[in-house]
């Protein structure tokens, strides 16, 4: 079954086609109002804030090994290019098809600590700070650590579609961490939908996990096409360079299309869970 998504970003419509077998949610609240991982956040209504968590020249040292992965993924899919002059921004320049594209995000999308000149963990333990919980980077039910270097090429349908990470077991009790690094701004940064944590999943339609296609891939996360009472209504936090996004595992997001013109937008996902003692 062919569904329109129709999506409101920073009250822009947006719509794109989505296949699929489509179903309504049972009558349940899936987010933890009392003991989530946001519940000592002032913000945890909207299911989203913004927090400063690098010292000194430390993003930048990221933003550098980020670069690096990039590149090593380009020669690996044995794209032609000028390594000494590549810029992240530039990228959709070197890689100018679906076809390349898709071999480079096929090593990007599953990365380890161990890929980055940066201890990722210690990024783990301040947003657990925080929030007033002890997490950590790695993710027991994967037996790894899980990190994606998401890049999204101006006016493309690189996207996930709006979904909940929360509806995959490991998943469930983390808290999600975005980080811009390149070319993330008012026109590209990640959407979210406020408060859409607390909307119970027999108003939701949705996919099940790995069960929607867009553009002829096909994604692990649910698409979530529509609620029952309100638009899909999403805004963009776009965090500063060297700020980062914080948010639960059940707010809606996704469906982060690059309307810049001429600049790819590279962004950092983590997911840390949280450690019970």
């Amino acid at each position: 079954m062919n569904k329109i998504c129709k999506i409101f970003i920073d009250d822009k419509l947006y719509e794109f086609e989505v296949k699929g077998d489509f179903f309504w949610g049972e009558d349940k609240l899936l987010f933890n109002v009392k003991d989530s991982v946001i519940s000592k956040m002032i913000w945890r209504d909207k299911g989203y804030g913004i927090v400063n968590t690098f010292i000194k020249d430390e993003f930048f040292k990221l933003k550098s090994s980020v670069k690096d992965n990039i590149i090593k993924a380009i020669e690996l899919s044995n794209i032609d290019f000028n390594k000494s002059t590549f810029t992240l921004d530039k990228y959709h320049e070197i890689v100018d098809t679906d076809l390349k594209h898709n071999k480079v995000i096929d090593v990007t999308r599953n990365l380890e600590n161990t890929d980055f000149d940066f201890d990722i963990e210690v990024l783990a333990k301040r947003v657990g700070n925080i929030l007033g919980y002890k997490l950590t980077s790695w993710v027991e039910e994967l037996q790894k650590s899980h990190i994606q270097i998401r890049i999204s090429r101006p006016n493309s349908l690189d996207i996930n579609p709006p979904h909940r990470d929360g509806y995959l077991s490991f998943w469930e009790d983390i808290i999600n961490v975005w980080i811009p690094i390149e070319g993330c701004n008012e026109n590209s940064s990640l959407p979210v939908f406020s408060g859409s944590h607390l909307i119970n999943e027999s108003d939701i339609l949705r996919t099940k996990s790995k069960g929607a296609e867009i553009n002829g891939n096909v994604y692990n996360v649910p698409c979530i096409i529509e609620t029952k009472d309100e638009d899909i209504k999403m805004v963009r936090p776009n965090p500063k360079e060297g700020e980062i996004l914080i948010f639960t595992p059940f707010l809606i997001h996704g469906a982060g299309v690059n309307k810049n013109k001429n600049i790819t937008r590279v962004s950092l996902e983590l997911r840390f869970p949280r450690i019970n003692n």
